[in-house]
């Protein structure tokens, strides 16, 4: 069994400590410096200023949807843009050229 290393930081934790318990010590420098920044452009937390750190649950959700666990509505991208519209106005041509 794998001991939740996000659940042992406090509410608000500073990259170092979620690296660290994210990816081990070992390689938590290189995370803070090169993989912060494009998981940032993906919608990982930003450092919350009043409390200067990341707000951890906020990461945990971040990533239970970047791995598909929370699978739904919020974790598809949108396909474009919906014309419900185009249904109705089908339906009228239809009728049109039955009568």
């Amino acid at each position: 069994m794998t001991a939740d290393l996000l659940a042992q930081l406090p509410l608000f934790a500073t990259d170092q400590q979620l690296a660290a318990a994210i990816v081990g010590k070992d390689r938590a420098s290189m995370w803070v410096k090169a993989v912060i920044p494009q998981l940032e452009k993906k919608g990982f937390p930003r450092i919350d200023p009043l409390h200067d750190g990341r707000p951890v649950p906020l990461v945990r959700k971040f990533y239970e949807g970047y791995f598909g666990i929370t699978a739904g509505f919020a974790a598809a991208a949108p396909d474009g843009k919906e014309n419900l519209g185009m249904w109705e106005s089908r339906r009228r041509t239809r009728r049109s050229a039955d009568e």
